[in-house]
């Protein structure tokens, strides 16, 4: 159905347009209209779809074409500075979805590895051409890069700088990806690493970037760990760890790190304390995420640590969702073949909705320095 389907069916005397063209007006948006964020529907059921389904239904029917938008990034930005999405109803399903957050350890031993699975094994043909040399699959630091590359080697620098690591430290690694850190930390400030992750995919890659350096990467669970380190970082991992075990991984954490460590933990964070699950980003992206708010991590920190530092630069994930998206079209005819047109636009959809929401301030990049309290304070790098 063409774009003009609204004029065609008549549709603008349908009272689900009338409610979300309201909604859109607010944010600037303009249904049909002549800017690149403006919504181009394509479908006529798609107003009542949205506003009976909430965020799944925005997603959804994005997926199956019923609506485009040539500059996604822009409208969720404006949406969500708007608020709509707050006033968007809650489906019946989500409301069950929250509710089994809060009821449920969705992030248990057994469920741990559901993400690994669903969304880190997809395929490296995919993250390899999307990321950096170093397999980065979070945020970087721009305060003087230019390229993705500058940025993602910015950041690994200043987690190993703020950590102070010296030569014949060890560091684990909690949840090390691709191993890029660790091939990093261990090639230029020769420490020994231990990597843990729960993806069978990221630990071929992580063995293998890591063959002839002082580095051991397992496939194992993080409560599983009984180790003493000098210093432990976690990268992008503690979104999955879930409320109900917060508790658990600050625990872990001490008990890993020796007397006189540091601990890094950089994770994406959540301004309200809150079971902060997007339905949709739930079920086609990262399942049994939740992001967390300072309360929690203070709340479960405060037993076992000091914070010396707490670094906010949530605003560089916007740049660095922008260089993975445009990285991502480029590369797709390469591997076109492996995926969907529909899996296209899913993984489209879901950088740039990221993109909107960081460049919104809705949602934060913190990285957060422990001790158990320097001697004469520690001096954290910026």
């Amino acid at each position: 159905m063409s774009s003009s389907c609204i004029e065609e069916v008549s549709i603008r005397d349908n009272e689900w347009y009338r409610i979300a063209n309201e909604m859109l007006t607010r944010a600037g948006i303009t249904v049909n209209g002549p800017h690149p964020f403006d919504v181009q529907v394509k479908h006529p059921d798609f107003f009542k779809r949205v506003l009976q389904e909430g965020s799944l239904g925005l997603g959804e029917s994005f997926m199956d074409g019923w609506w485009d938008c040539e500059r996604l990034d822009i409208f969720f930005s404006k949406v969500i500075r708007a608020g709509l999405e707050k006033q968007l109803p809650h489906h019946l399903k989500d409301t069950l979805r929250i509710a089994a957050a809060r009821l449920v350890n969705l992030q248990s031993k057994k469920r741990a590895w559901i993400v690994g699975k669903e969304h880190y094994d997809l395929g490296n043909d995919l993250f390899s051409r999307m990321l950096d040399e170093h397999m980065q699959y979070s945020c970087g630091y721009w305060k003087d890069a230019t390229t993705l590359s500058e940025a993602q080697n910015a950041k690994l620098k200043m987690i190993c700088d703020k950590l102070h690591m010296e030569p014949g430290m060890t560091l684990l690694d909690i949840g090390c990806g691709w191993g890029g850190l660790a091939e990093y930390a261990a090639r230029n400030y020769g420490v020994a690493v231990h990597g843990v992750t729960i993806s069978a995919e990221q630990q071929k890659m992580a063995q293998d970037r890591c063959a002839g350096l002082d580095v051991t990467i397992l496939l194992q669970d993080y409560r599983d760990l009984d180790m003493q380190f000098d210093r432990i970082v976690s990268v992008g991992m503690f979104e999955h760890v879930g409320p109900k075990n917060y508790a658990t991984y600050f625990e872990v954490a001490n008990r890993n790190l020796k007397p006189d460590g540091i601990f890094l933990l950089h994770t994406i964070g959540s301004n309200k304390t809150d079971n902060n699950v997007d339905p949709w980003i739930d079920k086609y992206i990262f399942p049994n995420g939740c992001l967390p708010s300072i309360r929690q991590i203070a709340d479960a920190s405060e037993s076992h640590f000091v914070m010396e530092d707490w670094h906010n630069f949530g605003a560089d994930y916007d740049k660095t969702l922008m260089a993975w998206h445009e990285r991502f079209l480029a590369g797709w005819p390469e591997i076109a073949d492996n995926y969907s047109e529909r899996f296209k636009r899913m993984f489209s959809y879901y950088l740039n909705a990221c993109a909107g929401a960081f460049r919104a301030r809705d949602i934060q990049l913190w990285q957060v320095v422990f001790s158990r309290g320097v001697e004469n304070g520690l001096r954290v790098p910026r």
